[in-house]
C-alpha cells in the first residue's frame, strides 16, 4: 500500500513547463506529426505528463533561421522532473526538424 506522503512527494518532483517549437517547414504532414508525437512521448516516457498541445500553425519567422523564412509553430504544456529538461534540451538541439526551441520553466 503507498501513502499520501509518498504519492504527495512523486507530484512535487514535477514542476510546470512550456516549450514552444518551430518545426521545418519542409516536412511532410506524416513527418510534422511523428515529429510533435516524438517529443510528446518522451515527456510521458521520463515520467512527464503533457497536459496541453496547442498546434499553431505555419507562420513567418522574424528573420531567417537556418535559412528558411517560415515555420511551424507548437506549444506543449507538461510536467517533467528538472533532472530531464537537460536531456529534452539536447535531444531538441541535435534534431534536424527542429529549426529552434524555447523551453520554459513555470512558477507553481
Amino acid at each position: 500500500m503507498v501513502s499520501e506522503n509518498a504519492v504527495t512527494a512523486v507530484a512535487e518532483d514535477l514542476r510546470n513547463y512550456e516549450l514552444v517549437l518551430i518545426v521545418s517547414p519542409q516536412l511532410s504532414d506524416e513527418a510534422y506529426d511523428a515529429t510533435i508525437d516524438k517529443y510528446s512521448r518522451f515527456i510521458t516516457g521520463k515520467g512527464g505528463s503533457v497536459e496541453d498541445t496547442q498546434r499553431w500553425g505555419k507562420r513567418k519567422l522574424a528573420y531567417p533561421i537556418k535559412h528558411f523564412g517560415e515555420g511551424n509553430y507548437v506549444l506543449f504544456k507538461f510536467k517533467m522532473k528538472p533532472a530531464n529538461s537537460r536531456e529534452l534540451e539536447a535531444s531538441l538541439r541535435i534534431s534536424e526538424e527542429i529549426v529552434r526551441h524555447l523551453l520554459v520553466k513555470m512558477e507553481s
